[in-house]
């Protein structure tokens, strides 16, 4: 049986006020939440504020990239050693934002995932389609070849220290989410795709759906028989929202 993940990725949003509230927050409900597993992923400047703050609880702490590189002269980047400084066990890893702004490549983001489990971090390994992909029928076949760069890279049997994240690019921010049923067919064809390599892994891999999760279809979106939580965007930036989702597991 799989554990519902709930990972809140706060992106580019936050001050030293908000961080404070927010994590508060969380914390104040969080012994409601029975059957979800809770992250954040904070901007690399407030990771030190967030473990403080949550120190001896059940949130688990995130980091939103990392660079493939252990040090030297990459000014502006974070290494993973360094990340691991404040206690992140979670990383997320080629969000569409990162493929799309900063030019992320499948095999880039292969990169990333292979440095995160060298330092026994948990890559949130983020995949998925364009609109346009969707419209032309090819959404399996950009999320088999993200998922197979990755199998390239690390093997089959690494997938049993990943938790995979998949976001239909045209549902992120967008307030437009994937009806539960489009969500389900994907998330379903990524575990047969996993199954091609190792069925029992396929059956162990965590598989969140990452397009506007909310609190209003987070449950429908859940109790899907292979979506296992959500990576969550914008909601997540708002404490009670953010615990609705964590609930709905």
């Amino acid at each position: 049986m799989r554990q519902t993940i709930v990972a809140g990725n706060w992106k580019m949003n936050a001050s030293k006020e908000s961080v404070n509230t927010l994590v508060l927050g969380i914390l104040e409900g969080l012994p409601e939440v029975k059957n979800s597993k809770v992250i954040v992923c904070a901007p690399f400047p407030y990771l030190s504020q967030v473990e403080a703050l949550a120190t001896h609880s059940q949130l688990n702490l995130g980091a939103q990239d990392l660079n493939v590189n252990a040090s030297g002269a990459f000014t502006g980047e974070v290494s993973a050693d360094m990340i691991k400084d404040f206690g992140v066990k979670y990383v997320v890893v080629g969000h569409s934002e990162r493929r799309s702004l900063y030019g992320e490549t499948d095999e880039i983001v292969a990169d990333k995932v292979q440095v995160a489990l060298d330092n026994e971090l948990t890559p949130l390994f983020c995949i998925g389609e364009l609109l346009e992909e969707r419209e032309s029928g090819k959404t399996e076949v950009v999320v088999a070849r993200q998922i197979n760069a990755v199998i390239a890279k690390v093997g089959i049997k690494a997938f049993k220290n990943i938790i995979i994240a998949y976001e239909p690019v045209w549902a992120i921010g967008t307030g437009v989410t994937a009806t539960p049923q489009q969500a389900q067919d994907t998330h379903a064809f990524i575990r047969s795709l996993l199954a091609e390599n190792d069925a029992d892994i396929a059956q162990s891999t965590p598989i969140l759906y990452g397009g506007s999760m909310n609190s209003a279809n987070a449950e429908e979106l859940i109790a899907c028989e292979d979506i296992d939580g959500g990576l969550i965007g914008g909601a997540s930036l708002k404490p009670e929202d953010f615990l609705s989702i964590c609930k709905a597991g």
